[in-house]
């Protein structure tokens, strides 16, 4: 399998884990939104707020599924170059950190930051934003650099780029 191919596998594996959560998402804001129009929610005094506290819920799952929904648009048209030893690292980067504590790999994503997915060959993958700790440190980054891994007082190289 070509190195493209496993960020074409990769892009397919974060696509079904988001449009399942947008299921989820959607189904949730649906049942809420159900509860707070029922009959059996109407206030039965003016301290009775069940309808109300349902809407809210409601709204907030409709605006996470909306975010997922974006989610999925950006990751349909991610563009995912490859990557050599001297290219800057940007959105679609494949890497692999290498530190006293083992080898991660992390994909430069638009969104979904913390998404882990398995990849054959590479095991799990974590997709890391540009608005991350880390995700901010890569960005320009090229094989052989350092960055510190946030929280954990760590060092690690960027050892495999794709």
């Amino acid at each position: 399998m070509s190195k493209p191919d496993f960020k074409e596998q990769l892009r397919s594996l974060i696509l079904r884990q988001l449009k399942a959560e947008y299921e989820l998402q959607t189904q949730a804001a649906e049942l809420a939104h159900d509860e707070a129009i029922s009959e059996e929610s109407r206030p039965e005094n003016k301290y009775d707020t069940h309808s109300q506290e349902a809407a809210y819920l409601a709204e907030g799952q409709a605006k996470l599924a909306a975010e997922i929904a974006e989610s999925i648009t950006f990751y349909q048209s991610l563009a995912l170059p490859a990557f050599s030893e001297a290219t800057p690292l940007a959105l679609g980067a494949l890497v692999q950190l290498s530190s006293r504590r083992g080898d991660v790999w992390y994909f430069l994503g638009p969104r979904a930051g913390g998404l882990e997915v398995e990849l054959p060959e590479h095991g799990s993958v974590c997709v890391l934003t540009p608005q991350s700790p880390l995700g901010r440190q890569l960005l320009g980054k090229r094989q052989g650099d350092t960055v510190a891994l946030p929280g954990r007082g760590d060092i690690a190289t960027i050892s495999q780029v794709r």
